[in-house]
């Protein structure tokens, strides 16, 4: 009871700290937000003092931060939010009908994203974890861009088919698209994390003795997929959060009037009230779904959790195959070999958005320069700024992982925080350099991997030969360097390598905010962003770096399971020697 009083306060601590954060954020980045206020009013408006006077009247600002955060505060117990600062309607009833849009947006795609996670995983179920996918198309699809799936989906399947409305929010039609824009990379690395587990779940003496006594295969997959279930249940409450605040690409394309786009808008003109009152909705979201997701996976396993009877997920693997990841590998090395040689800034408008040639591989962009150029030359910084910060993610998230209790709130907080925000925030602490748009993408990146962490050790620590190694006389130390991390680190490394193709495009969304990568550069997030008005007209344009960033990801997944697969042949023999296994075996 009193580690449950503990983790409240620290929540609420979290969360009155990131409100406040907001609060303070215009002074923090040294702005006059009276300047921001006026210019989000009426942009031809002429900013003398008398009308920044005027404004900062009429706001309060001359009462100082503390005070308009104070008073603000102190309506929320009557509903009360304040007054859009740009609008001037009440905040409340709008940031709830934007929470409305959203949650009913987040529900079609976590169905979506439920569906492809089963396709993901349907392999593998259907040979009882006998049979496994290489990962890679899982990968693609993972790693595809949210905004340009939407922007392809509402071209192709709204404008030129017709089938499905492509604009606005009238019904449920209209969530179809943008459901799965947002769910099939979801769904795809849910299913990848989930079919990751698989193999050891249908490698336990349950499921070996449901099997040897005729019980039908599809009760075991289902036995199977819930035993799985708990260890991903935290990612996916940090994707409720994430698909309902973090949709803003989407809600723009589709034109919703979502909390994302509702954040955004407020974050960019400064209007503290509609932003603070958004913010406090997601932090509110996510300890509801924090506080689900838990009581879901005690009610899964059941008492087991509790009595330390589980036996582990974490089984030796033969290793995977060598040629996807050297094929990968090989086509990506092509592509950047032969980009090298050509000049990725020379200017050619006679050329402008040609189509595939011989002179251009990969065709031109909307200022005739060669696509294969930039995407050769995008290729380290885009790969080696990526790498460093998914690296720096795994650590951290392992290290947060151990200590779940500190870590957990902290996690709800920082996934609650949309990515605009989280930017804007970085740079008020941090400035505005080089190094800004690297801690803003690492300040975010490293929950899942924390929340992943935490959720394999809850369970592993609760399994019979964790607790007959304590009772054989070793220390924690011994037990978390020999058994519990060996257990979580593979699984967690694919994770973060999963999501290595997101960290390159999180880089390039902070361009529109002035940080991050600037035309010309050719990083490829930013060639996705450059070119994607043009998507209809020069789909190559788009294509180029999406299919580079979706190759990038198939080929850190599958490389994975061969580095894993090599180590563990040796772990493989040892535990078919073991005298136990072998009993279990003929039992």
């Amino acid at each position: 009871m009193r580690d449950r009083a503990v983790t409240l306060l620290w929540r609420a601590l979290l969360a009155a700290l990131l409100v406040c954060g907001i609060g303070l954020l215009p002074w923090l980045t040294r702005t006059d937000p009276a300047f921001t206020v006026l210019k989000a009013r009426s942009a031809e408006r002429e900013a003398t003092p008398a009308v920044l006077a005027d404004i900062r009247a009429q706001l309060g600002l001359d009462a100082g931060p503390l005070r308009l955060l104070g008073d603000w505060l102190g309506g929320l117990p009557r509903g009360d939010a304040g007054r859009s600062w740009i609008s001037g309607a009440e905040v409340m009833p709008g940031v709830l009908q934007a929470l409305g849009a959203s949650l009913l947006l987040m529900a079609v795609a976590l169905t979506i994203a439920v569906l492809v996670a089963a396709l993901v995983c349907a392999p593998t179920l259907w040979s009882a974890g006998r049979r496994r996918t290489g990962g890679g198309g899982s990968a693609m699809v993972a790693a595809l861009p949210e905004f340009l799936t939407a922007s392809v989906l509402a071209t192709v399947v709204g404008v030129q088919l017709g089938w499905l409305p492509a604009l606005g929010w009238y019904g449920l039609q209209w969530t179809i698209l943008p459901g799965l824009a947002l769910g099939l990379p979801a769904g795809a690395l849910l299913g990848r994390l989930l079919d990751d587990l698989l193999p050891g779940a249908f490698a336990e003496p349950w499921a070996l003795a449901a099997a040897a006594r005729g019980i039908p295969a599809r009760r075991i997959a289902s036995q199977a997929v819930r035993r799985c279930l708990p260890a991903l249940l935290p990612n996916a409450g940090l994707f409720v959060v994430g698909l309902t605040g973090g949709s803003v690409a989407v809600e723009q394309i589709f034109d919703i009037p979502g909390l994302g786009r509702t954040a955004l808008q407020a974050a960019v003109a400064q209007d503290l009230p509609v932003l603070q009152a958004s913010t406090l909705a997601l932090v509110l979201l996510a300890a509801v779904a924090a506080g689900g997701t838990r009581l879901t996976a005690r009610l899964l396993i059941g008492p087991a959790l509790r009595d330390g009877g589980l036996t582990s997920l974490h089984r030796p693997a033969p290793p995977a195959r060598r040629t996807p990841p050297l094929l990968y590998a090989g086509v990506l090395l092509g592509v950047v070999a032969l980009g090298l040689p050509r000049d990725p800034l020379a200017l050619d408008t006679r050329a402008r958005l040609q189509p595939p040639s011989w002179a251009h591989p990969f065709g031109t962009d909307a200022l005739g320069r060669d696509v294969l150029a930039r995407v050769g030359h995008g290729a380290l910084d885009t790969l080696l700024l990526a790498s460093v910060i998914s690296a720096a993610a795994l650590l951290i998230g392992l290290v947060l992982g151990l200590v779940p209790r500190l870590s957990g709130p902290l996690v709800d907080t920082v996934n609650a925080i949309p990515p605009v925000l989280a930017a804007l925030l970085v740079t008020a602490v941090a400035g505005s350099g080089g190094a800004t748009p690297a801690l803003a993408v690492t300040a975010v990146a490293w929950a899942p991997l924390a929340a992943h962490t935490a959720a394999l050790l809850h369970q592993e620590r609760a399994t019979l030969h964790i607790t007959a190694t304590r009772g054989l006389g070793a220390d924690r130390w011994y037990v978390l360097r020999h058994e519990l991390l060996p257990a979580a680190l593979p699984p967690v490394t694919r994770h973060a390598l999963l999501r290595l193709p997101a960290v390159a495009l999180a880089l390039a969304a902070l361009g529109f905010l002035g940080l991050g990568a600037q035309p010309p550069s050719p990083e490829w997030g930013l060639l996705l962003a450059e070119n994607q008005p043009y998507a209809e007209r020069a789909p190559w344009a788009v294509l180029a770096p999406a299919a580079v960033l979706a190759l990038l990801g198939a080929l850190a997944v599958t490389a994975a399971g061969v580095r894993a697969g090599g180590r563990r042949k040796k772990a493989v023999r040892a535990v078919q020697a073991r005298p136990e296994t072998r009993e279990l075996a003929f039992r």
